[in-house]
């Protein structure tokens, strides 16, 4: 059983198909939107939320999120900052979704999850049709099971490409970026490694105009991060060479 697998087992996620069934309704009881600590963003989801409140990311971030270094990815990671004993999402009030038209993807798929399956190497393919997308469905403990969906109409619904370029670039950056982090924080200082964080965070979620396209802006930040923190891993190389 490969480590995905047991994953999925371990969490109860059953691997589902586009046209596969699944039986859930929503019925706006707001169950799911407390006593989570893992509504994570991406830099699309804070940009369109941002936007919802005509406010800039930096300030959508500093209202309603927090930040972690993945203990394994060792990436900064964003997510909704919970509130209160029962740790309620901050978008949520009177158990009505103040984003519910542009919620985060993680909660629009949701009782769906997509991943992207890499090699075992790591190593991203150049062709984006070598790229396998998998699904999952995890039983929710909310709602009520009146209604019958597949995966693929589910998206529909919500505006969620399956062929998503943003998906998969987003994902190729974060894949490539992992593994020079997990390299540079092995001979980087601790207070290089904070400032290396803190220029991620800054250019793949916070440096956004809400009146531009995302995927534009968001295409430069990916590029020219990527080219910093290659630059880096270059110079870090070199030093290591010399030493």
């Amino acid at each position: 059983m490969t480590a995905i697998n047991e994953l999925k087992e371990q969490l109860g996620y059953i691997e589902i198909g586009l046209n596969d069934t699944f039986t859930f309704h929503c019925t706006q009881c707001g169950k799911c939107c407390i006593h989570q600590e893992d509504i994570l963003l991406s830099p699309k989801d804070l940009f369109n939320i941002a936007k919802k409140f005509q406010i800039t990311p930096k300030d959508a971030f500093e209202q309603y999120c927090e930040t972690y270094i993945g203990s394994n990815s060792r990436f900064p990671i964003v997510r909704l900052k919970p509130r209160g004993s029962v740790q309620r999402c901050p978008l949520l009030k009177d158990r009505k979704c103040l984003v519910h038209d542009v919620k985060p993807a993680v909660c629009a798929m949701f009782p769906i999850g997509r991943y992207l399956a890499l090699p075992d190497n790591g190593d991203f393919p150049k062709n984006v049709e070598e790229m396998s997308v998998g699904y999952v469905f995890t039983n929710p403990d909310c709602g009520d099971a009146t209604e019958t969906h597949t995966v693929q109409e589910w998206f529909r619904n919500f505006n969620i490409p399956l062929k998503d370029d943003y998906f998969f670039t987003w994902t190729k950056t974060q894949a490539t970026l992992c593994k020079h982090l997990h390299l540079l924080e092995k001979s980087v200082p601790g207070k290089i490694m904070l400032r290396i964080w803190n220029a991620i965070l800054i250019s793949l979620y916070l440096n956004y105009e809400i009146t531009e396209d995302f995927q534009t802006q968001f295409q430069q930040n990916s590029d020219a991060i990527l080219s910093l923190i290659e630059t880096l891993r270059t110079v870090d190389v070199l030093m290591s060479n010399k030493n």
